[in-house]
């Protein structure tokens, strides 16, 4: 469907279209976090150990950063429709694996295909809002995307663990099975093939290298937490990932048409979009693991306890990028991203000077600032990234930019808990029972120069001011 097409979409169609985009987006989002709270069930109900077990979650993450790559090929060489129904497809089909396995090596396989189908859907949902709304628009319908994504997962774990309780843990499928389904049925009726297809040939070596590149990367600095940076675990797929990675790059550069175009990183403002994306994600990742062991670990409250201090910080996020969409239309991306780095900044700061005497309402009020300016920024980012590239490049501008704030997310769980380790372990015999507290510190404090970078990029990277070019119109 070529550009005045697309121009001919009602908006009733388009409202349609995005809806079932939003509620696919829903229930992929609410199994991504869902599965956090019923891993002692899976545990006991298969007979493995935790450390067999967590590979629910983290195996969900490692197949995700596997297969975003290829989504660009995909969304640019099949008909929308069909690859969006085949995604949701894929995704139910893991669901009924995941719900009818014997055993934990039939569940991780409906995990793995639940993982790729999510990794289409939610491809394939931001390039199709960035292509069927207007230039002047397309902030707000990916802030009101990002709500309704970053709400479910936010609101899951609590769901679930009432469902858990009343019902078993295989009542989360059985839900999001039922969304599924109702999703796909009206994608077969509102759904049209609004994307450009281009004659691409699928390079099976660029696949193959980009699962060894983003797979190895992701999983090594998965396990660094686990088992340290130089163990066979952490150190040997990391470093394979990485040389991998080299080598695709350099074929993609010489293909005529790439697996995955990365040159696309020579547009400045995307470029900046995804080195920004990425030290946001550095940061999310690393507050979101660390506010739980501060609450938990370090001031020795429940868990409960712990999901209340945290839970106004997440609904702030969800809340947020809402406006933030809407304001990114109206003013651009440099007051936004100037105020909203700023906000990391103080937030941060303000962890690190936390002690043991410190209420916990203080933490809280934290996290609801460094949570409302981790939303002003996430979709604005992007949708401002994309906004430079071509029209045709968006499968290709998503899917690298989604891989490697992905990648950047690990980097940073792994990172900054081992920062707390590392400072508290060192400091213990000096400080005694503060060395935790110390050493949490000294992570939010380095998650403070994280903050600061970002905040001279929005000052000296973005050179003007608008949410939108005329020429992408």
């Amino acid at each position: 469907m070529d550009n005045n097409e697309i121009s001919r979409l009602t908006d009733r169609k388009r409202t349609l279209i995005f809806i079932n985009l939003v509620v696919s987006g829903i229930a992929t989002s609410i199994l991504s976090t869902a599965m956090t709270t019923a891993l002692p069930k899976v545990v006991e109900y298969f007979g493995v150990s935790t450390s067999i077990g967590q590979w629910v979650t983290s195996g969900y993450s490692l197949a995700m950063g596997m297969v975003m790559p290829l989504t660009a090929f995909l969304i640019t060489r099949f008909p929308t429709k069909k690859l969006y129904m085949t995604g949701i497809g894929c995704f139910i089909i893991g669901i009924l694996l995941s719900i009818i396995g014997r055993n934990f090596a039939l569940m991780m396989a409906g995990r793995v295909l639940q993982a790729c189908g999510n990794g289409v859907l939610m491809s394939a949902a931001q390039v199709i809002i960035l292509t069927v709304y207007p230039a002047e628009k397309r902030g707000g319908m990916m802030g009101t995307y990002g709500l309704a994504t970053t709400a479910a997962p936010i609101i899951a774990p609590t769901v679930a663990g009432l469902m858990i309780d009343a019902f078993g843990w295989k009542s989360i499928f059985y839900l999001v099975l039922v969304i599924m389904v109702i999703s796909l049925i009206i994608s077969a009726f509102v759904f049209e093939n609004v994307l450009e297809i281009q004659d691409k040939k699928f390079d099976f070596i660029s696949f193959a290298e980009s699962i060894f590149a983003f797979g190895g990367i992701t999983l090594g600095i998965g396990n660094i937490s686990s088992y340290g940076l130089l163990s066979t675990q952490a150190g040997l797929p990391l470093l394979v990932g990485i040389v991998v990675c080299v080598l695709f790059v350099i074929r993609q550069l010489g293909l005529e048409k790439p697996f995955l175009d990365v040159k696309i990183l020579g547009s400045r403002d995307y470029a900046v979009s995804v080195i920004s994306s990425m030290i946001l994600y550095l940061v999310m990742m690393g507050s979101s693991v660390m506010m739980p062991l501060y609450v938990q670990s370090v001031m020795g409250y429940s868990a409960v306890i712990s999901g209340l201090v945290t839970l106004p910080g997440s609904l702030a996020t969800a809340l947020v990028s809402l406006f933030a969409g809407r304001m990114y239309d109206k003013m651009g991306i440099k007051k936004i991203f100037v105020a909203g780095s700023v906000a990391l900044v103080i937030s941060n700061i303000g962890m690190s000077f936390i002690t043991m005497g410190t209420p916990l309402w203080v933490a809280a009020a934290l996290n609801v600032i460094r949570n409302m300016a981790i939303g002003s920024l996430m979709m604005p980012l992007l949708t401002w990234g994309t906004s430079s590239v071509k029209q045709g490049k968006l499968a290709d501008a998503s899917s690298l930019l989604t891989s490697f704030r992905t990648i950047a997310g690990s980097i940073g769980s792994a990172v900054f808990v081992g920062i707390m380790t590392a400072v508290s372990s060192s400091s213990w015999a000096d400080l005694g029972d503060k060395a935790m507290i110390h050493g949490m510190n000294v992570s939010f404090l380095w998650m403070s120069v994280g903050a600061a970078v970002l905040f001279v990029i929005s000052v000296l990277g973005v050179r003007r001011n608008k949410a939108f070019r005329v020429s992408d119109i």
